[in-house]
């Protein structure tokens, strides 16, 4: 029922040597929902794990992560799930959240064991904490959401910020999603970093045949992956992060790392670009 895999932080002058079965392997994670199953990618980038939950109208409970070093993953994290499938719920800290397509669920320190059940599709973030805060359960007009980019620029977009300083308090984790507009495949050119923060995206909502590509390594280093739907990314803090598909998506993104600070970042001049 659960599998874990573990990957490792390497560094720029690394990465730049890798061909594209070693960026996969260390940057690229693939087949994280599966019926019945849960599975999990440690990353040692801010410790930050992702993974995804499906129960296939069971239950499933998520406790002990031997990664973790703890007798339940919740004792010293917090953790943040995002219904990308059918109506389901998730229950910890014995309260029971219903959780309709894109809720959010922020589940603190201390919380026990989770039980993910219906026919939801959970895709997980937990990042270490350092104090217990509430649980809440955010549904989209909950969430603080603004619209940005222009179709001219192939970048019209809306972003929704659940797990956020302006809805929301939490321990580290920054977690929220961005939905294109019609027509619209780009995010976010011109590139930026955040040195102080890792980056994981989930890409989903995509069709069976469509493909994003995206890009990564150092500014003057860049390098590509091509991902398909329910597929995720870890994104260093020395890497750029950015993307254009060949059709619609979403993205979830999940930050983890010294700060909360959605504007803490670097932009990359597009003439810095190679």
């Amino acid at each position: 029922m659960l599998t874990v895999e573990t990957r490792h932080a390497i560094d720029p002058a690394t990465a730049k040597t890798l061909d594209t079965d070693g960026l996969r392997a260390h940057f690229h994670v693939g087949g994280l929902f599966a019926d019945g199953e849960i599975r999990l990618t440690y990353t040692h980038y801010d410790r930050m794990i992702v993974g995804g939950a499906v129960p296939a109208g069971k239950d499933l409970v998520l406790d002990e992560v031997k990664e973790c070093g703890t007798k339940s993953i919740l004792d010293r994290r917090e953790m943040a799930v995002v219904n990308i499938g059918a109506a389901g719920s998730v229950s910890a800290g014995g309260e029971t959240y219903p959780m309709n397509r894109g809720d959010v669920l922020y589940i603190p320190l201390g919380a026990g064991a989770v039980t993910f059940s219906g026919e939801g599709r959970f895709y997980i973030t937990s990042a270490p904490a350092h104090k217990a805060l509430p649980a809440r359960l955010i549904r989209i007009e909950d969430a603080k959401s603004f619209r940005t980019g222009s179709a001219e620029t192939a970048n019209d977009r809306t972003i929704y910020q659940f797990v956020h300083p302006e809805v929301m308090e939490s321990c580290q984790l920054v977690v929220g999603y961005t939905q294109f507009h019609g027509g619209s495949v780009w995010n976010t050119m011109p590139a930026h970093l955040h040195d102080r923060r890792m980056e994981a995206y989930c890409y989903f909502d995509m069709d069976a045949n469509s493909r994003v590509f995206h890009f990564m390594g150092r500014p003057d280093e860049t390098r590509h992956l091509v991902m398909k739907n329910e597929e995720v990314v870890v994104s260093p803090p020395w890497s750029i992060h950015c993307g254009a598909g060949t059709g619609s998506y979403t993205f979830i993104w999940a930050m983890a790392g010294d700060n909360v600070d959605y504007k803490d970042v670097e932009m990359v001049a597009m003439e810095d670009l190679r």
